[in-house]
Parts: C-alpha cells; sequence; structure tokens
C-alpha cells in the first residue's frame, strides 16, 4: 500500500542571504539567474553555525510554464569548525501563500563527527524573502 507520508526527521532551519542576480534572457532552457550566497545561519538539534559566504550559489532557471528549476551549492560551517558541502536541487513555484521552493539536499563531509550526514536524503520546504531564502530541512528516515 503507498505511504500517505513520509517518515521524517528534522535537520535544521538555514537562512543564506544573497546577492542581486546576474542575468541570461532569453536562453533555450529560460531565463538563467545566478545569485552569489554571501553567508547566513543554520541552527538545528544536531547541528548549527554559519553559510559561508564564498564559495557558494543559486544557478535558477526560470522555465516557460512559470517554475523556477534551482541548483544550489553552498558551504555549512559548524559552530565547532567542520566544513560541510550542502548541495540541492528544486522546483519553485506559486501556490497559496505565495512561493514555494521545494528541494532535495545531500551532504558532504570528511569531518567524522558529521559523517553520519554524508548518506542522508534530505528535503528541504523553502521561502524566499528579500535578499535571503529559508528552509526547514528534514532527513528521510
Amino acid at each position: 500500500m503507498p505511504l500517505t507520508s513520509l517518515p521524517a526527521e528534522y535537520l535544521f532551519t538555514v537562512t543564506a542571504t544573497t546577492a542581486p542576480a546576474a542575468l541570461i534572457e532569453g536562453g533555450p532552457q529560460g531565463t538563467r539567474r545566478i545569485v552569489a550566497v554571501t553567508g547566513g545561519t543554520f541552527d538545528g538539534p544536531k547541528m548549527k553555525g554559519k553559510v559561508a559566504d564564498a564559495p557558494g550559489g543559486d544557478w535558477l532557471t526560470t522555465r516557460a510554464d512559470g517554475t523556477v528549476r534551482l541548483d544550489v551549492r553552498v558551504l555549512l560551517v559548524t559552530d565547532d569548525g567542520a566544513s560541510i558541502l550542502m548541495t540541492y536541487s528544486g522546483i519553485g513555484k506559486a501556490g497559496d501563500g505565495g512561493f514555494k521552493l521545494r528541494t532535495a539536499p545531500q551532504f558532504e563531509t570528511g569531518d567524522t563527527r558529521y559523517a553520519w550526514l554524508n548518506g542522508v536524503q534530505a528535503v528541504g520546504l523553502g521561502t524566499p524573502g528579500r535578499d535571503t531564502v529559508t528552509y526547514e530541512v528534514y532527513a528521510l528516515e
């Protein structure tokens, strides 16, 4: 029988700050916006820290149907000094109450304290703000 909900564990909430976008309009895939991530924070029960101010960014594509395809890479730096690469793709679209972002984060680290993240497939539920984006990130169990 198909599941009606997915088992998930809350990992953290991340808010990233962003720079103004560079535009490539009228490309074969749609309009591209390249957005630098300039910092931010994340906080959850097992980890917290900062979003590095570089390198990091979002390569957004606005498609003909009005949806947005996300392609993001950011570096998370925990308060105890671990570096964790978080990459994700996803879809953004207008919905009730505003624009909604749905993503599939994955993680990469060599720090043994956070090596458990290397095997996590996460989901992110996000909302854009003015020069920010915020996601609640959950690990699928």
